[in-house]
């Protein structure tokens, strides 16, 4: 038994770490917001999203670990400078808002927890992930990171803990509901930005290279590194994407449940609803959605900074790697830093942490569209895969994904009109 378990966790990777990664403070407070103004309606967006959020993630995935190169190195090559810089610029920009958007959220719920001064935990919140990512090498890192993903299931715990009509809930599920109303297209696209994030293309394509990486140091894995790696990248990528929607699920139906069925229909933080909830659920309730909060932003703040870093990295030459040591890649921790400390400064600003939070989500949405398209035309020809060279199935998937996306920003544009 003991070495089943053992096979399975090795079998998990970066797929189950970007997937835990996707349900951030930021992730959370748009689904909390989707569930207190729409209740059960948008609950089938999780079931809708979850075959093309694995199809572009296994995608990135592949190309990470058939080129040894990061996404942004394989943009480069295949299109004009201009455009890699603009597609990393607008990532680096939504990353940020992210960062500052889950900062300010973790040092919210704390304070409510504790009390205390919630841009003090923000600031102590930002130094432990910058140092953890420094100082930890990846090997090891990663392992952390995977035991964090087990937080993830307080949510579905928490569901439990409130009166579900499971009637009400498998009805809106299945038998979907969509208006052209502009506040729900708006909610839509930013459910489908925080579902389908570039920052996760970034990171998993890059924690891929690590991975390859290592497994030509260490020589017992390179006879699983080539033509068994696309199942594993498939398996490890499609369970994590499984359990970010299924937590997504479970944070809609739960603030439905609660919050829209007591006329509470403006939540518009992570902490606001964690808050909300405590009167009407109780403190159970409210300590499981708040420690849910506080563990997720610790995997995504580091998994925003570090896909930034790599791509920034990559496009201007630096070693980016969070195997090296800091001496070794000094201009690649400094771009960590840098994007976690500006994140962490704009969220003790003035700045409105409500629309830092719902617009990084909608930024998200509006920046995966030209991503996935230059995603999928570097593997329109997949010669340079070698062994995972992406089957013809799947390649029509991400186009898929990306013509979804595309068609929600396309329709909260006409409705703006």
């Amino acid at each position: 038994m003991a070495a089943i378990r053992k096979r399975i966790w090795s079998a998990l990777g970066p797929g189950l770490v970007t997937g835990a990664a996707d349900d951030d403070p930021s992730g959370i407070a748009t689904y909390s917001q989707a569930g207190a103004q729409f209740g059960y309606t948008l609950a089938w967006t999780m079931f809708l999203t979850l075959p093309f959020m694995a199809a572009i993630q296994i995608i990135s995935a592949c190309i990470g670990w058939g080129t040894r190169e990061g996404l942004a190195t394989n943009i480069g090559k295949r299109f004009p400078r201009s455009v890699l810089y603009c597609i990393v610029a607008l990532l680096v920009a939504a990353n940020t808002i992210n960062i500052a958007a889950d900062l300010a959220a973790m040092g919210e719920v704390l304070n409510l927890v504790i009390g205390g001064y919630a841009f003090v935990y923000a600031l102590a919140f930002g130094a432990f992930c910058v140092v953890a990512e420094i100082f930890i090498p990846y090997h090891r890192y990663a392992g952390y990171l995977k035991l964090a993903t087990f937080i993830l299931f307080v949510y579905v715990a928490t569901a439990f803990t409130v009166h579900m009509p499971w009637g009400e809930v498998l009805a809106a599920t299945f038998l979907p509901h969509l208006s052209l109303d502009r506040d729900m297209l708006l909610t839509l696209v930013a459910v489908f930005g925080t579902t389908i994030s570039p920052y996760l293309f970034f990171w998993q394509a890059n924690q891929e290279v690590e991975e390859s990486r290592l497994s030509h140091r260490y020589r017992h894995r390179a006879q699983t590194s080539s033509e068994d790696y696309f199942t594993h990248i498939s398996v490890d990528t499609c369970t994590g994407m499984i359990a970010s929607n299924v937590v997504a699920f479970f944070i809609i139906i739960t603030t439905a449940a609660t919050l829209h069925a007591n006329g509470i229909t403006n939540i518009q933080t992570a902490s606001q609803a964690a808050e909300a909830l405590r009167p009407l659920a109780g403190d159970l309730t409210f300590f499981l959605f708040a420690g849910g909060i506080i563990g997720t932003g610790m995997l995504a703040v580091p998994v925003l900074a570090g896909s930034a870093a790599y791509a920034v990295a990559e496009t201007f030459g630096f070693h980016g790697s969070l195997e090296l040591p800091v001496s070794r890649a000094l201009g690649f921790y400094a771009l960590i830093s840098a994007a976690t400390f500006v994140g962490a400064a704009l969220a003790v600003t003035r700045i409105d942490p409500i629309a830092m939070l719902f617009w990084s989500a909608v930024i998200n949405g509006v920046v995966a569209v030209p991503i996935m398209v230059a995603m999928m035309l570097v593997v329109a020809n997949g010669k340079h895969l070698g062994p995972l060279a992406i089957p013809a199935w799947l390649r029509g998937l991400g186009w898929a994904a990306a013509a979804l996306m595309a068609l929600a920003v396309a329709a909260l544009v006409w409705s703006s009109l």
